[in-house]
């Protein structure tokens, strides 16, 4: 590509090296989230939602365990202010649970959002200004000490606002551009901050470290996070609060390591939803705890639902490959792939394990609210014998022999290769049956009659182009009884070499399913299949499936 030396590295490291976060290799407990969807997310709508959905999409969020939810910025807009007083005048905030509002260091703003939150009984007020280099110059044309300036005059005013009102209150400060600006200079921001606002352990400060744009590896804003933590006066009394955007894809990983560096809390949105490519996904980074083990202490179980409704809300779409929550984020067309998870199912069940280990499925679909059959495995011309006949074994209990797996595969694929679609479970089935259960065009065995006499004698009636035969044959047994009588009626020279049934059901008064393989002269193998309440039946109804493929 042209013009890419226009482009420089944007960002600070710390004069230190700050890598203890290196040596972690994971989240070990939940941070306290902070859901910003009522206010980053929607300002990024391009439609922004209404009252009445903002007050619906709150009452969601609470539902999924959020107890910090930002929403708004009371200054920006009457909508914004009425939105914040209807929440509180019709008490739609739970005792337990904070709402939290934005405000830049500026003094009519922060008035502002003191009368948005009037009556409130927790609250987080959230002021901030720009710190970064670029901004400091090109925007504010401040040197550091008026910048400076800017935020510790906030903090002031929000003191001494808060000592009028009297409520309960909690105040954030964020560095807007953190990772634009040097980190030192960060710390000395940060720390004449908290120099006015004296938390204690009874009320602590939030910190919050925005990657307003993302702009460097994410090792990088781990490195600047754990700087901010080893340099910040009161560690003890502090909350580090991390907000990563998605500018280069990397919000999760950066909020992940920014976690292993030593943050409390997340700022972020469901899905990530957010101006430019986003702010971080909330959903993607609890579940990748929760994959590991980790309570993320939100509940996503029914993803569906949660897809539903973020959509309704926003307008926006859950991508068909977004992570744990797509729809096809857990299916599996590859063939192999689909008979190591059909494998690993059946090794799961058999050996009775608590914890989750099945090849190419991360987490249990489950647990998000997904179904195996319709979710998991998806049948098109990629598949293979393994996904076909677990959806066959899952979906309708036909549970095929090792030899007819493959040959049925070989249909399933070559019927989707034709019709250039994904087939459905009532598709594979409709193959299943046409192939070897309604099968029997070149003949069919109406009744058989079987009388015990040193072995087996058969009475058969066979139906062909219209006529009923009947045949007398001999046999060790019914299904040899039954074979006899075909190669003498049809004159076909062939051997039975494979049987196998099982009932569709536990059930006593269960259909029974019978397989049966024939072999010509040259070795060719051919499967067929009867379904009966009779076993009897079912296995010569197989036999006779066999043979008319044999035939053909």
């Amino acid at each position: 590509m042209q013009n890419y030396k226009k482009y420089s590295k944007q960002y600070y490291l710390p004069e230190e090296k700050c890598l203890d976060w290196a040596s972690r290799d994971m989240i070990t407990h939940a941070p306290v989230w902070c859901s910003v969807d009522l206010r980053d997310g929607n300002q990024s709508l391009v439609e922004p939602m209404s009252e009445d959905v903002k007050v619906e999409f709150f009452k969601f969020l609470l539902k999924l365990g959020f107890k910090q939810i930002e929403v708004g910025f009371p200054a920006a807009s009457d909508t914004e202010y009425n939105f914040i007083r209807r929440l509180i005048d019709e008490n739609h905030i739970p005792d337990g649970v904070t709402i939290q509002v934005l405000t830049q260091a500026r003094e009519h703003i922060i008035r502002k959002t003191f009368e948005a939150v009037k009556g409130a009984k927790n609250v987080i007020v959230h002021v901030y200004n720009s710190t970064s280099s670029a901004q400091r110059e090109q925007v504010f044309r401040k040197d550091k000490d008026s910048i400076k300036e800017i935020a510790v005059n906030g903090a002031k005013l929000l003191s001494r606002l808060a000592n009028d009102a009297g409520g309960n209150y909690t105040f954030e400060y964020s560095p807007e551009s953190f990772t634009g600006t040097e980190p030192e200079y960060a710390v000395e921001v940060i720390n004449a901050v908290l120099a006015v606002w004296k938390p204690t352990a009874q009320n602590k400060a939030i910190i919050n470290l925005p990657a307003t744009v993302e702009n460097a590896i994410p090792h990088v804003y781990a490195s600047q996070v754990e700087y901010v933590i080893k340099h910040v006066a009161s560690r003890e009394n502090v909350i580090i609060s991390l907000h990563p955007h998605n500018d280069r894809g990397c919000g999760v990983a950066a909020a992940e390591m920014g976690l292993l560096a030593g943050a409390d809390r997340i700022e972020g949105t469901l899905f990530g939803n957010g101006e430019r490519t986003g702010n971080v996904d909330i959903i993607t980074l609890a579940m990748n705890m929760f994959s590991q083990g980790v309570d993320p202490e939100l509940d996503f179980s029914d993803m569906p639902a949660v897809c539903e409704n973020y959509t309704r809300f926003t307008g926006m779409t859950v991508g068909l490959r977004q992570p744990y929550a797509g729809g096809l984020v857990f299916a599996a067309f590859s063939g192999s792939h689909q008979d190591a998870i059909a494998k690993g199912m059946e090794w799961r069940k058999a050996n009775n394990l608590g914890i989750w280990n099945v090849p190419y499925l991360p987490i249990d679909p489950a647990d998000v609210g997904r179904v195996y059959q319709s979710d998991v495995i998806r049948i098109n011309s990629q598949s293979g014998k393994g996904g076909v006949s677990y959806v066959l074994k899952s979906v309708y209990g036909i549970d095929l022999p090792a030899g007819m797996k493959e040959k049925m595969g070989y249909l399933a694929k070559s019927f989707s290769d034709r019709a250039h679609k994904e087939l459905s479970a009532e598709e594979v089935y409709k193959i299943f049956e046409d192939s070897f259960i309604k099968n029997r065009k070149a003949f069919d065995i109406a009744d058989c009659v079987f009388t015990e006499n040193d072995g087996v004698d058969a009475d058969i009636k066979i139906s062909k182009d219209g006529k009923t035969l009947t045949v007398f044959s001999h046999g060790n047994g019914r299904l040899d009884a039954v074979s006899n009588a075909l190669k003498d009626c049809l004159g076909l020279d062939f051997t039975v070499s494979g049987y196998e049934q099982h009932a569709l059901t536990s059930s006593s008064r269960s259909k029974a399913v019978s397989y049966v393989a024939v072999t010509g002269k040259d070795g060719q193998v051919f499967w067929g299949a009867g379904l009966d309440d009779d076993i009897i039946k079912s296995s010569y109804k197989a036999l006779a499936s066999a043979v008319n493929n044999f035939c053909r």
